[in-house]
Formats: C-alpha cells, structure tokens, sequence
C-alpha cells in the first residue's frame, strides 16, 4: 500500500528506500535511512507516505526531519498533508508523531498482556523441549557415528543436528 502510494506520487522505484528491521532502532542507524541519506541532498524532496515511517518515536521522527531541513532536503507526507518547512506544518508533525508513538506503545502494552494472559492460562512459547531419552538415544548414535570415524559434523547431520547444537548436548549431559 504504501509503495502503491508513493509510484503514485511520481516516485520512481529505484528511489524508495526502505528497512525491515527492529524498532528499537534509531532511525539514521537504520541501513535503508543511510542510503537515503547518502542518495539525497540538497534542495531533493523525501516523499513519506506517513510521516511516522521517518522514526519509531517522537523524538526519533523529529530528529529525522530536523536532521533533513539541516541538509536542505524538503519533507512531503502523502497521507498526512504535513509541510515541514512551515510552522503549522511542525505542529503538525509534532502532534501526529506524537499520536504514531502513543498507538505504538499502546500496541506493545496489548501484546504484553495477552503474552501474560497467555502465560497465566498455561501456554508455554518457543521449542518443545526435547524428551532426556532420546537425547540420550541421539548421543549415543553420534558416539557410535564418530567411533567408526565420521567427523563431528557428518556425526551430528546423522541425527538431524548442527555442530552446535551437539556441543551443547554434550554439555548438558
């Protein structure tokens, strides 16, 4: 939707600059913001389609348009119609920035809490733990794979193991 959104705007392509990563992250630490970084200069316009997708926080978004202005590049907001370079156009990118973390943090409070719920309600998360027995089974196999020669990581692939993760059985035994 927003890739639609921004070809629509006359975007080309070759220039959309994205990331796929943490939140946590600030902004100009990600890969795709760098290359932006990089690519744009000068008197060039970074289209948004949200001005939220400029940073996780407020704080984050703020520095990310003020950190752009400082360079001399425009910021234009498809959706949200915000004009950074006036001063009702800062207010409101401060308001909806604000507004994006607000969600963001109320979003993080309702999956922790049904992580709790969850938790209280008896579901168990990550891996099925491996039965003793056929850990030891599987031990064994590999003891017997490298008796007769093989490395440890033909031994290991023998029973559906990495390296790594025999080194680790071997430790917990």
């Amino acid at each position: 939707m927003q890739l639609g959104a921004l070809l629509a705007a006359g975007v080309q392509k070759r220039d959309v600059f994205a990331d796929v990563t943490s939140g946590s992250r600030a902004a100009v630490e990600r890969p795709g913001m760098k290359k932006l970084l990089e690519y744009a200069g000068e008197g060039d316009t970074v289209v948004v389609w949200r001005v939220d997708r400029l940073g996780r926080s407020l704080v984050d978004v703020l520095n990310t348009v003020n950190l752009l202005r400082e360079r001399g590049i425009l910021v234009r907001s498809l959706s949200d119609g915000i004009d950074p370079e006036t001063s009702t156009g800062r207010l409101m990118l401060n308001m909806l920035a604000t507004l994006a973390e607000y969600e963001r943090e109320l979003i993080v409070e309702r999956v922790n809490a049904g992580l709790v719920a969850a938790r209280q309600n008896g579901t168990r998360f990550g891996r099925p733990r491996s039965a003793p027995k056929v850990i030891a089974a599987k031990l064994d196999v590999v003891a017997e794979a490298r008796a007769r020669g093989k490395s440890v990581e033909e031994a290991a692939r023998l029973v559906g193991w990495s390296r790594a993760t025999l080194y680790l059985r071997r430790k917990t035994r």
